[in-house]
């Protein structure tokens, strides 16, 4: 795990890159670092091998703090993937893979092996390619290279800095999907630094989404498009990508239930409980307790049927929840529960009964409303943009 503390970054001429970073990068996944160009985010990541240093604070890998560590030896357990690649061109396909291997004193036959290994694992036949040099391949081909390169002496972490951003989208597309099916097989941890949100979503177990200095928002691909912090992120996202990405994605019933439904406490009395319903146009309250732990329910007519005893309490009255859905529940599923039961509504819990919303058709109404528009003449439904 790498874990910055309180790292400010201030450059000889005043300007401020960092602000203050506190962020966590879990072991075994690929963490992707984005943000507008100047946000900090390729300095955030040379930070982490040392290219550049810090003005204060501290960052540890493993619990250990970087500054105590050599920066040689720091730099040949990491792997660094540039833009431009940065194979060395006199040097063969299967000389530049075995360029840290060597520093580190491996014999030959195990570099050979090392080497052959890795180019069968982009699907570069090493009877083919290892001979070659860097200009007998194609960009596509060149950057396999260099990434198989960076695993070539089995780091624990690999640095990945806008690696495919020069490729066509083609290959781009190819590469970004062999990334993935690697770092599945290796578990090797992986930072990478983009521009490009498509490229993001499709990568990262988790997104650090940055600006002048400061983390934004950080978070799993799927919860940074259901719940985006603020406009930055919104307008960053882009409205359409978050719309086309929700219509695809499941609905789950966090995103459409009512946050704030009427509810009483099973202590207040009847009158209290009808001047409730008034207020809140609804015909029945969710009975909740001081730590919203959910207990029951109660209707307009079970109040009314007890209404002339002034003794009664809604803890008198009301009835127990028969059927309740659990935060991030799918909206099919809360759906078919309400179709097979005949229910107008159903409560949203989490944890031990604690009560977070209401599922109703009101509000699935206005969830959909959210993703379509109806069409006023023609009265057909199409998606917005």
């Amino acid at each position: 795990m790498i874990e910055f503390k309180a790292v400010n970054k201030t450059y000889d001429d005043g300007h401020q890159v960092l602000k203050n970073l506190n962020l966590k990068i879990n072991e075994g996944e690929i963490t992707v670092l984005i943000g507008p160009s100047g946000c900090g985010k390729t300095t955030t990541m040379k930070l982490i091998n040392r290219l550049i240093a810090p003005s204060s604070g501290e960052i540890n890998i493993h619990h250990e703090n970087i500054a105590a560590i050599d920066p040689i030896k720091l730099r040949r357990k990491i792997g660094y993937v540039i833009q431009n690649i940065g194979l060395f061109p006199h040097m063969t396909i299967a000389q530049n893979i075995g360029v840290v291997p060597r520093l580190l004193k491996w014999d030959k036959e195990r570099i050979n092996a090392r080497v052959d290994e890795l180019l069968t694992l982009v699907g570069l036949d090493p009877h083919i390619y290892r001979n070659r040099y860097p200009s007998e391949l194609s960009g596509g081909q060149q950057q396999r290279v260099g990434v198989v390169r960076a695993l070539a002496a089995n780091p624990d972490l690999i640095l990945m800095d806008e690696p495919f951003s020069a490729l066509d989208p083609i290959s781009r597309e190819q590469l970004q999907d062999e990334l993935v099916r690697l770092q599945q097989e290796i578990k090797t941890s992986i930072v990478f630094v983009t521009h490009d949100m498509d490229e993001a979503i499709k990568i990262a177990d988790t997104i650090v989404i940055m600006k002048d200095g400061e983390i934004v928002q950080s978070g799993a691909p799927e919860h940074i498009l259901r719940h985006p912090a603020n406009d930055f992120v919104k307008s960053f996202i882009g409205a359409k990508r978050m719309q086309a990405l929700q219509m695809q994605m499941e609905p789950i019933v966090d995103d459409v239930m009512v946050e704030n439904p009427a509810t009483t406490y099973p202590s207040r009395g009847l009158a209290y409980a009808v001047k409730l319903m008034e207020k809140r146009k609804v015909d029945s309250l969710l009975v909740v307790d001081k730590n919203n732990k959910l207990l029951g329910s109660v209707s307009i007519y079970q109040v009314l049927d007890q209404y002339k005893d002034e003794t009664k309490l809604v803890a008198d009255v009301m009835k127990p929840i028969q059927y309740a859905v659990s935060s991030g529940t799918t909206l099919t599923a809360a759906l078919n529960m309400m179709n097979e039961h005949q229910l107008s509504n159903v409560p949203v819990i989490k944890g031990k009964h604690e009560f977070v919303g209401l599922i109703t058709k009101g509000s699935m109404v206005s969830y959909m409303t959210d993703l379509y528009a109806v069409d006023a003449v023609g009265g057909e439904s199409h998606a917005v943009h």
